[in-house]
């Protein structure tokens, strides 16, 4: 399995822009395709953005199309989400996750994913 380590998180106002990374351990990177998730207090996890294997493929929640973008370097084994024009519902611990079976490509469940970070925190002030 992919170790994966998520940073870049924090305070910001309104309208703010933040940008998240997610570093991978080992030399399988190119081999997961990965999602970012989004836990606010109380509430369940829920899906926020997907890339593919390659990078040239994405999909992302009706929440945040428009203001938030994933890609991935794989030369860096890292994967990012910068998220522009911030709202305060975005508050949330943000995961990043693994995806290895090509079969379950468009997912949004986070049970499909392999293996997930600990976690960054995203504070959004009004």
């Amino acid at each position: 399995q992919v170790q994966l380590v998520e940073s870049g998180g924090g305070l910001v106002q309104t309208g703010g822009s933040l940008r998240l990374s997610c570093a991978a351990s080992g030399r399988t990177f190119s081999t997961y395709a990965m999602g970012w998730f989004r836990q606010a207090p109380g509430k369940e996890r829920e899906f926020v953005a997907a890339i593919s294997w390659s990078g040239g493929s994405t999909y992302y929640a009706d929440s945040v199309k428009g203001r938030f973008t994933i890609s991935r370097d794989v030369a860096k084994n890292t994967v990012y989400l910068q998220m522009n024009s911030l709202k305060p519902e975005d508050t949330a611990v943000y995961y990043c996750a693994a995806l290895k079976q090509t079969s379950r490509w468009g997912t949004k469940k986070f049970a499909d994913f392999d293996s997930w970070g600990q976690g960054t925190q995203v504070t959004v002030s009004s």
